[in-house]
């Protein structure tokens, strides 16, 4: 099974649409997994047109936003439990946050958003995925998003591009 995994798309206030090199990648996958700062439901629109999706809402979401998704939530994918969180709350680095959230859960992976800076690594044996933003890299060198295949193992990558267009 892939999932897409995106966060952060702040819709339409840093891209008036989602970059296509994105839309092409989520065409491809089983489901779309979004942790937070949507800022519109258009995207979760467009985004289903590809794929189902499923996710969280983030700080700067609204109440419609956080009507629909809530801000935390564990999926499971071929007997692969996943939280998902924005990662916004608790002072500190936005990995710890998320890690605080699931430490009463027994998930393989936790995705998290917020901070825009991808990242990839496991602590105690739990993935932490954070893909970046594809469409507000802040004072990151390119937009980003990842991909996980959950075959035996969850395999992640991340996917890197210049141009959010």
């Amino acid at each position: 099974m892939l999932l897409g995994i995106i966060s952060d798309t702040h819709m339409p206030g840093m891209a008036l649409k989602l970059p296509d090199n994105l839309l092409r990648d989520m065409d491809k996958v089983d489901y779309i997994l979004h942790a937070g700062d949507w800022n519109t439901l258009e995207v979760y629109e467009q985004l289903s047109q590809l794929a189902p999706v499923d996710g969280v809402a983030g700080n700067t979401d609204g109440i419609e936003i956080v009507s629909k998704f809530g801000y935390q939530k564990v999926l499971e994918f071929e007997n692969r439990k996943i939280g998902i969180v924005h990662g916004h709350g608790m002072r500190g680095a936005t990995e710890d946050t998320a890690l605080h959230t699931f430490k009463d859960e027994e998930v393989d992976c936790i995705i998290f958003g917020h901070s825009h800076i991808p990242l990839m690594r496991s602590v105690n044996g739990v993935l932490l995925l954070n893909p970046g933003s594809p469409t507000d890299k802040r004072r990151q060198p390119r937009y980003s998003y990842a991909m996980l295949e959950i075959t035996e193992q969850l395999e992640a990558k991340h996917v890197f591009f210049e141009s959010k267009i």
